[in-house]
């Protein structure tokens, strides 16, 4: 035996194959020709994946053991390599480099999980804050009732592919300064699956899934809002293969209400009355989502002022209790007078002492949301 691969890596002769690996990674990233140029080192970078090439392969690794050399002319295994060629895996030069990650060795697997979904879903203001059951018709992806998911019609099954033989990936050698570089690529003919379908399902096509419409119940929790999404574990679309289904999304989509508008889990509402109203004060029916109620109108409410109904809002999502009705108050003052009521508001003015007000200015003008700003800020 001329060389000693086990030495040439330094692994002992029982090592197992990641032990080997991971010897060959880390030689080759010290002797790699780009880290170092010396030709000394290059020689050594040869040994190193001739070694490799051997022990790496269990074929190889099995006449290497018993005492001939895979890699010499009629050695019992070169495999068209040549006298004495150094032959090595471009993927595992790239796997010394940058890890694993360049990409799965051997055939890959006809199942796989499907695809996430997600649909959109209106619900009315009453239905996201008490929460509700609705149904759904989803169009998705299901397993062929045909070929139970194998994607080979019935009474048939899929073939070893007879170009990779299984593998998945097929080789080809070039030459270079390093010696013969071997590298591999998915099997053209099986597309990376080892392989075949030489009869197709004739329901899938051979995807081993078909498109179908669902039913689906969905509980919708108190207190969702716009965007809120709802996860559905395994009602997505099954994989290619009948492989597991992903995950359907319901993202709420909330109508506009007539009356009340939501900001957060409050509800906010503006509720217009005459000028008398708000001087006498009175009372003024609302339909809120709980029913019926009257908003006590105090006398000298003025026009901006609100009145909160505590515990009329929203349901919080997380947690118990429920956000607040504002109800906003807007004084609305006559554009048109008769001569009566005119005579009226004259003599009240007097009576008041009003027939020439003086006013009272503050800087800019304050609308709505600006008041409610400065009531919050205590101004």
């Amino acid at each position: 035996m001329a060389t000693d691969y086990y030495a040439v890596l330094g692994v002992r002769r029982d090592a197992g194959q990641d032990e080997i690996k991971k010897a060959f990674r880390r030689l080759a990233r010290e002797l790699h020709p780009d880290v170092n140029p010396d030709p000394k080192t290059q020689e050594r970078f040869k040994e190193i994946n001739a070694a490799y090439e051997v022990l790496s392969d269990p074929q190889k690794r099995q006449v290497y053991d018993l005492g001939g050399d895979p890699l010499s002319p009629g050695g019992g295994g070169a495999g068209g390599f040549g006298a004495g060629a150094a032959g090595f895996g471009f993927s595992d030069i790239m796997d010394a480099f940058f890890g694993a990650a360049t990409g799965q060795r051997g055939p890959r697997s006809r199942t796989r999980r499907g695809q996430d979904a997600m649909i959109r879903l209106e619900i009315t203001l009453e239905e996201a804050a008490f929460g509700t059951t609705k149904e759904l018709q989803v169009d998705t992806a299901v397993t062929c009732t045909t070929c139970s998911g194998e994607g080979a019609a019935p009474g048939t099954t899929a073939q070893t592919c007879d170009m990779c033989r299984g593998k998945g990936e097929v080789s080809q050698v070039t030459r270079s300064f390093l010696g013969q570089v071997m590298t591999s690529r998915p099997c053209p003919q099986c597309q990376g699956f080892g392989t075949v379908v030489p009869t197709p399902c004739p329901e899938c096509a051979g995807d081993g899934r078909v498109r179908a419409r669902r039913t689906l119940t969905v509980k919708i929790p108190a207190g969702v809002d716009n965007g809120t999404r709802i996860q559905l574990a395994g009602e997505g679309e099954v994989g290619p293969g009948g492989g597991p289904a992903g995950d359907l999304y319901v993202e709420i989509a909330e109508t506009s209400h007539n009356v009340f508008q939501r900001r957060g889990d409050d509800l906010h509402c503006t509720v217009t009355i005459p000028m008398t109203a708000a001087a006498l004060g009175t009372q003024v029916p609302l339909q809120t989502l709980d029913g019926l109620e009257e908003v006590d109108i105090r006398p000298g409410t003025q026009s901006g002022q609100s009145i909160p109904l505590h515990g009329r809002g929203i349901t919080h999502l997380r947690g118990g209790g429920r956000g607040d009705l504002i109800v906003h108050v807007e004084v609305q003052t006559p554009t048109k007078l008769d001569p009566e009521q005119e005579d009226l508001l004259r003599r009240l003015s007097i009576l008041r002492g009003e027939e020439r007000p003086s006013g009272q200015f503050a800087p800019g003008q304050q609308g709505l949301f600006s008041r409610l700003k400065d009531a919050f800020n205590g101004r």
